[in-house]
């Protein structure tokens, strides 16, 4: 057998990919009053198009949530990026309450942006629950350097979300059933393990992820093990029916500012979401150049249980805006 030799022109350069020996891993510098921390990030693809940077909720959860993605976007030829924020499992975790505010979070996206060289002819922003408020945040913001914009799962007004866990999603158990997680939450009993017991059968797989606990995927069991809970608690609050308690959060709300973001958006709710499908529609009509993608069988997490329409919508929407289309 006669050993393989190569010429010199029968290599592929990669001498100026910023991945050669990282696997796409880039451990960003990020600059707080606390001082400087690094954060996560993961370049999955190659595209100078399109380079979509992937926000996760929590606060305080993992990009593990989007791990679903590497079965698709690829195939697509699409750029996306895992990013753990600030406090997150795969990203420095200081403590501070300073440190876990709107203001700052997006300033480390913009810090993120500008590591990453992305700028309004590649970028797209996709943040979904709480990663949805941090973009339409971070649009409000900087939209100049936006190509386009998906808001995933996230109403655009607290209260308003809070209504509809207690008076659409809550009134959808047995009777019993929300009137005993109501008295745990008027207790603070929020560690006694009844109130999660409950959540679980009865919201959770009914209203996050519909599907069987067992059958939970591995990528979201993992980000659930890996939440930084003082960051989550601290913004979000202790309750799992809605933002309340004193957090950062409770007061949020942008309908009002809307009708300024003016990169193509898209928004995207599901039938079963946490989350109330009819004004995630109307956010789409809020803003100057928006469209709704809805999930007929999707939850929470619609990217898993309406996999299907989550990801190819998603998919339609990068390829209009590139094109022109959109």
């Amino acid at each position: 057998m006669e050993p393989l030799m190569l010429k010199k022109n029968d290599y592929l350069d990669y001498s100026n990919s910023p991945d050669q020996f990282t696997g796409g891993i880039n451990m960003i510098p990020i600059t707080t009053q606390k001082g400087e921390f690094k954060v996560y990030t993961k370049r999955v693809g190659n595209n100078p198009r399109i380079k979509v940077l992937l926000l996760h909720g929590g606060p305080g959860a993992t990009h593990e949530l989007w791990e679903c993605f590497d079965g698709y976007l690829p195939y697509e030829g699409i750029e996306y990026i895992y990013y753990d924020q600030l406090g997150s499992h795969y990203s420095e975790q200081p403590s501070g309450e300073e440190l876990w505010t709107i203001d700052r979070f997006v300033d480390e996206v913009e810090q993120v942006r500008k590591a990453l060289d992305l700028n309004k002819d590649n970028f797209f922003l996709l943040g979904q629950s709480w990663g949805g408020i941090l973009a339409m945040e971070y649009a409000l913001a900087h939209q100049e350097n936006l190509k386009g914009l998906v808001i995933s799962n996230m109403m655009a007004d607290v209260k308003a979300y809070n209504k509809y866990a207690k008076e659409v999603l809550g009134p959808q158990m047995p009777d019993e059933v929300f009137k005993e997680i109501l008295q745990i939450e008027e207790n603070k009993d929020f560690e006694n393990p009844r109130y999660e017991e409950l959540l679980m059968t009865h919201h959770y797989t009914e209203h996050v992820l519909r599907m069987p606990l067992d059958k939970w995927p591995n990528s979201i069991m993992r980000t659930f093990a890996n939440l930084n809970q003082e960051v989550y608690v601290y913004m979000q609050g202790p309750s799992e029916f809605g933002i309340t308690g004193g957090a950062t959060l409770e007061e949020w709300d942008r309908t009002k500012d809307l009708p300024k973001i003016s990169v193509p958006t898209l928004t995207i709710g599901g039938t079963h979401d946490t989350m109330d499908p009819k004004h995630m529609e109307w956010m789409a009509g809020e803003v100057q150049n928006g469209h709704y993608l809805h999930c007929p069988d999707g939850s929470h997490l619609s990217q898993y249980d309406d996999q299907k329409t989550y990801i190819n919508g998603i998919v339609k929407f990068l390829k209009d805006v590139d094109s022109g289309e959109f």
